[in-house]
C-alpha cells in the first residue's frame, strides 16, 4: 500500500511541477560509473585513449569540469546513489580500511545505512524500472545488496574489486569474488570480460521488459579500470609503443591537449608528485615493462568506451535512445597502489600464490595481474596532483558529462562548463530530470536523511549561474584527510605517507593543479574555511583517526582478521602480497 501510495504521489508532483512533461514520454537514466578512472583518462578530458563513444555524448551534452567526488569507491557510490554526505549515509570509508574503533561506532560500517533512500528506490516507486549491473560494494549482506535498495534487476559484485576474466578475488582479502544475481550468489559465466558483460546484462533487463511503456533507470557501475587492469588482447595491441616516452611525457601531452579543449586554464600549472619515478633512470627493459602496463590500461579503457557504444547503438536499435539521458562520471580518481616492481621475487610469489602472473607476454590477459603505479597514476590525472585515496585534485576531480536527446537545445549541446558540482548532485538532478518526488522526512515507515546536493538541471537551463553560491561549504573526509570547498576555493589536508599533514588553500578555479598555496597570502580566509570544515566534522560525526594509522596496512590487518581461520600459511601469503602492493607507500614515508 504504501508504494502504491508513493507512486500516486509522485506522478502528481510529476504533472503539478512538469505540465510540458506530462504529455510527453518521462526520459529512461542511464547513469554510467567507471572506477579509478583519472581526469585525463577520456579524450573529451585531452586523452590520447580513443574513447568515441564517450566524446559522441559529450560533443552532444555538457562536460563539467569542476565535478569532484570522494576519493574513495564506496563512500562515492553511497553519494552518488542517495544525495547523502557518506558520512551520514554508514560509508565513511570502504570497510576494508576502517580501523576497530570505527567500526564499533553504530552506522558507521563502509556498508549503506537504512537511514537513506536510493535514487534507484525513488524511481522505482514513481513507476520506473530499475536496473544494475557491475560493481556494488555497499554491502553483501540479503538487506544490503542492491535488490533490497530499490533495482528490479541485478547482477553485482559485492567486493571493492575482482578479476575481469574470471571469478575469482584480485586480493587474497576475499575469501572469493562475490557476485550476486537478484539478491542471491551466483556464477560467472565461461565467456565473461568485465565491461561486455556488464552491458550484455543491462541489454537483458531493459529487453525483458520491451513490452511495457515504463522508463527504466539502468545503472552501469564498471569494473573498469580498478586493479587487476586488464583488456582484450585487440584493445592492448593499439597502444603498443604510445607509452614508450614515459610518464612524464604523458602528463604534459595531456595537460596542453586538456588546455587547447578549454578543460583547464590555459596558465594551468602542474606540481611533480614525489611518488613520481625518473623515468630516465630505468633500464631499457624497465621501461618496456612499464609501456606495456599503461597500454593495458588504455585498452581497458576503450574496451570500456566499446562496450558502452554496444549499449548506446541498441537503445537507437529499439527506439529509446532519443528518449534517454546519459550520465557519464567516475568513482575517483587514478588508482597508484598496486605493486611498483611487478617481476621482483617478491611480487612474483605473492601473487603467484593466487594464481596471477606479471610476465610481460600477457599482460592484461586472463591470468595475469596489472596496474599502472603511481607514476602512471599522475599521468592519468593531469594535471591534478595527487590521485585515489588522497583529497588532491587528482584524487576527487574526475569526469561528468550528461548527455541525450531530452536535454538538447542549441545553448547546452558541447559546453564546457567549470561550475563546482559535487558528487550528493547527481541524485536530485536525475529526480528533477525524471519528475520523481524526493523522500519527506520519513520514507518507508522510518526516518531518513534529507538529499544535501544540488540539482543541475536549473544551472543546464541558464536559470541560476552557479551551482553553489559563493557562501556555500561543501566539506569531505577520508581516512584523516579533509577539505572543504567554498566558491573558487580549497582548503584540504593530505595525511602521509604522501602529504605533510598541514592544511593548504589553493583557488582551484584558477589553480587546478594546486600549485599555490594561498595560506600565508589569505590566512583569514584559510580560518574562515577551517571554522566552517570543523562545524562539517562535527555535524556528520566525522571520527579522527590516530596518528600511527595507515590505511593501507589497515587493509592488511583487518584481511589477516577476517582470514585467520584459513590458517598460517594463507595469512602469510596475504601478508607478502600485500606488502607488495603498498611497498611504495612505505618506500616514500622512509625517504
Amino acid at each position: 500500500m504504501t508504494r502504491v501510495i508513493a507512486i500516486f504521489v509522485s506522478a502528481y508532483v510529476l504533472v503539478a511541477a512538469f505540465p510540458a512533461w506530462a504529455e510527453s514520454p518521462r526520459p529512461n537514466i542511464v547513469l554510467i560509473l567507471a572506477d579509478d578512472l583519472g581526469f585525463s583518462d577520456v579524450a573529451p578530458y585531452g586523452s590520447e585513449i580513443a574513447t568515441p563513444t564517450i566524446t559522441a555524448l559529450a560533443e552532444e551534452g555538457v562536460r563539467f569540469t569542476n565535478y569532484h567526488t570522494a576519493a574513495s569507491c564506496a563512500p562515492s557510490r553511497a553519494m552518488l546513489l542517495t544525495g547523502v554526505d557518506s558520512h551520514r549515509a554508514g560509508v565513511p570509508n570502504i570497510p576494508e580500511m576502517l580501523p576497530p574503533e570505527h567500526l564499533e561506532q553504530s552506522g558507521n560500517q563502509g556498508t549503506l545505512g537504512h537511514n537513506v533512500v536510493t535514487v534507484a528506490t525513488l524511481l522505482q516507486d514513481s513507476g520506473y524500472r530499475t536496473y544494475v549491473a557491475g560493481k556494488w560494494h555497499l554491502g553483501m549482506t540479503p538487506n544490503l545488496l542492491p535488490s533490497r535498495r530499490g533495482f528490479e534487476r541485478t547482477f553485482v559484485l559485492a567486493d571493492s574489486g575482482a578479476d575481469n576474466w574470471e571469478q575469482k578475488p584480485y586480493l587474497p582479502i576475499y575469501d572469493k569474488a562475490n557476485w550476486f544475481a537478484d539478491g542471491e550468489e551466483t556464477e560467472l559465466p565461461e565467456n565473461f570480460y568485465s565491461s561486455r558483460f556488464i552491458v550484455d546484462k543491462t541489454i537483458e533487463f531493459i529487453d525483458s521488459h520491451a513490452d511495457d511503456d515504463r522508463p527504466f533507470f539502468a545503472y552501469l557501475p564498471f569494473q573498469a579500470v580498478h586493479l587487476p587492469v586488464q583488456a582484450p588482447q585487440e584493445f592492448i595491441d593499439r597502444y603498443m609503443g604510445v607509452y614508450d616516452e614515459g610518464w612524464d611525457r604523458l602528463r604534459y601531452e595531456r595537460r596542453q591537449r586538456a588546455v587547447e579543449l578549454g578543460i583547464v586554464p590555459e596558465d594551468a600549472g602542474m606540481v611533480a608528485m614525489p611518488t613520481t619515478e625518473d623515468w630516465f633512470a630505468l633500464s631499457s627493459e624497465q621501461k618496456r615493462y612499464q609501456a606495456k602496463r599503461m597500454a593495458v590500461y588504455a585498452g581497458m579503457v576503450e574496451a570500456m568506451d566499446f562496450n558502452i557504444g554496444r549499449l548506446v547503438e541498441h537503445l537507437r536499435e529499439i527506439g529509446e535512445y532519443e528518449n534517454t539521458i546519459f550520465i557519464f562520471t567516475s568513482d575517483n580518481g587514478s588508482e597508484a597502489a598496486g605493486p611498483e616492481e611487478p617481476e621482483s621475487p617478491l611480487t612474483r610469489f605473492g601473487l603467484g600464490s593466487q594464481g596471477y602472473s606479471t610476465d610481460y607476454e600477457t599482460l592484461g590477459l586472463k591470468g595475469s595481474f596489472n596496474s599502472i603505479g603511481s607514476s602512471f597514476a599522475s599521468a592519468a590525472a593531469s594535471p591534478l596532483a595527487y590521485y585515489k585515496f588522497y583529497l588532491g585534485e587528482g584524487g576527487l576531480r574526475v569526469p561528468l558529462i550528461l548527455s541525450g536527446v531530452p536535454l538538447q537545445n542549441d545553448k547546452r549541446v558541447g559546453r564546457i562548463e567549470s561550475a563546482f558540482t559535487w558528487v550528493t548532485d547527481i541524485a536530485p538532478t536525475i529526480l528533477e530530470l525524471t519528475g520523481a518526488a524526493p523522500a519527506g522526512e520519513r520514507y518507508g515507515g522510518r526516518v531518513v536523511e534529507p538529499m544535501i546536493g544540488h540539482s543541475l538541471v536549473p544551472f543546464i537551463e541558464g536559470r541560476v549561474d552557479r551551482v553553489y553560491a559563493e557562501k556555500d561549504a561543501v566539506g569531505t573526509e577520508l581516512a584523516g584527510h579533509a577539505a572543504l570547498f567554498q566558491g573558487d576555493y580549497k582548503i584540504v589536508r593530505n595525511r602521509g605517507p604522501v602529504g605533510d599533514g598541514e592544511w593548504r588553500l589553493y583557488n582551484i578555479t584558477l589553480d587546478p593543479g594546486e600549485t599555490t598555496d594561498l595560506a600565508r597570502t589569505q590566512p583569514a580566509q584559510l580560518q574562515r574555511m577551517l571554522s566552517q570544515y570543523q562545524e562539517y566534522a562535527t555535524r556528520n560525526g566525522v571520527l579522527a583517526v590516530r596518528p600511527e594509522y595507515d590505511p593501507q596496512r589497515q587493509v592488511a590487518i583487518n584481511g589477516l582478521r577476517n582470514r585467520a581461520r584459513t590458517g598460517i600459511l594463507i595469512g602469510l601469503l596475504l601478508g607478502l602480497t600485500l606488502l607488495s602492493f603498498f611497498f611504495f607507500s612505505r618506500a616514500f614515508s622512509a625517504r
